[in-house]
């Protein structure tokens, strides 16, 4: 693959719907400008761990503050693409013990929208930019079905 052909395919990557909600989140985090200078997906380059950086993590092990954050705003991105789509308001709930086993909720109005358990959190992250951006549509798109299939629940 030719270096301008790789250039193409990561910006197109970062103009999907879901990667610029992440990217979005991201921004917000940055109150005093210390990332402006950052590429969109340089911010996001800590949730690709490729099959080496994921075998040098142990097995077993507690997660670091930064990977749980990294994890809430990638439910956050979620959350809001969620939002968008439908005009409801989706709260996320985590729930996780020191080891990082839990679950992640995303509810809208007294409907769990979202509802995905958590193992191994420590390892947290995908293979590649465009996985991260297929998983995350998988779950936009699992709730707004979910909130299409019941929307009484949903808007109560």
């Amino acid at each position: 693959m030719s270096e301008p052909t790789a250039v193409l395919e990561k910006t197109s990557v970062a103009e999907l719907p879901f990667m610029k909600e992440l990217i979005k989140v991201w921004r917000a985090q940055d109150t005093h400008g210390t990332w402006e200078t950052k590429g969109d997906l340089d911010l996001l380059a800590p949730y690709v761990l490729d099959k080496e950086a994921r075998r040098a993590l142990p097995i077993i092990g507690d997660p670091d503050p930064e990977t749980i954050w990294r994890m809430e705003l990638f439910f956050n991105a979620i959350s809001l693409s969620i939002e968008r789509a439908t005009g409801v308001m989706i709260s996320p709930m985590l729930k996780m013990s020191h080891e990082g086993f839990g679950r992640m909720v995303l509810i809208g109005g007294r409907l769990i929208v979202v509802n995905k358990q958590l193992r191994d959190v420590h390892r947290f992250g995908f293979d590649s930019f465009e996985k991260l951006a297929a998983e995350g549509d998988k779950y936009v798109q699992s709730g707004v079905e979910m909130i299409e299939k019941f929307p009484d629940v949903a808007k109560y």
